[in-house]
């Protein structure tokens, strides 16, 4: 297996080459299990961000860094979009989206009890990666939906077109590859490149 070498925030991580597609390939960056990495990231979010009332996220990999930023922040709790409408929802809302990651259509879902603690609040969108934006702007429709005023847009690394939205937060620029037929890899700025 091959790996990029990487570093933020002071450490050091080999993230091995995972092929998504034919033409596409991640270094496959994985905070979820990394305490260590999720521990020196979310203080340097957590600085940059504006007055929020309420931190969000995606289930499953932003969970982790959004715990500990809510937890640096001092609030009680944040709220979790989750990937299937789970028999306790009430007055759900629900968004379609596709990621570079899943590779294929999703639905995130809004229970109406989270959707009331983010009625009128100022909302931070917490994720571990944002590419494409898609699964951001699903985040997004749905604290919309539910009434929430989006202030900002957080996330421990940017790819493709994402490292130059203006809009978005984040600490590292993080490179999408295409897989060579000799086993190397070419970082690549664009899905069009």
């Amino acid at each position: 297996m091959k790996y990029f070498d990487f570093e933020i925030c002071g450490l050091k991580r080999k993230l091995p080459y995972v092929k998504v597609a034919d033409n596409l390939a991640l270094a496959s960056f994985v905070c979820l299990s990394d305490t260590e990495l999720v521990m020196a990231c979310a203080p340097e979010l957590v600085k940059r961000l504006p007055e929020v009332d309420v931190l969000m996220t995606a289930e499953a990999k932003g969970i982790c860094l959004t715990y500990e930023m809510s937890r640096l922040m001092g609030m009680k709790e944040f709220v979790v979009a989750r990937k299937s409408k789970k028999p306790y929802m009430q007055n759900a809302i629900s968004f379609k989206a596709c990621s570079v990651t899943t590779q294929k259509e999703q639905t995130l879902w809004l229970d109406g009890v989270e959707a009331e603690k983010i009625r009128g609040k100022r909302v931070a969108l917490i994720d571990d990666v944002i590419a494409t934006g898609e699964s951001l702007a699903a985040i997004e429709n749905l604290a919309k939906a539910a009434g929430a005023n989006v202030v900002a847009r957080a996330a421990i690394l940017a790819e493709l077109e994402a490292v130059d939205r203006k809009d978005i937060i984040y600490l590292k620029e993080h490179f999408v590859f295409r897989p060579n037929e000799d086993g190397t890899f070419t970082p690549i700025k664009s899905l069009k490149d």
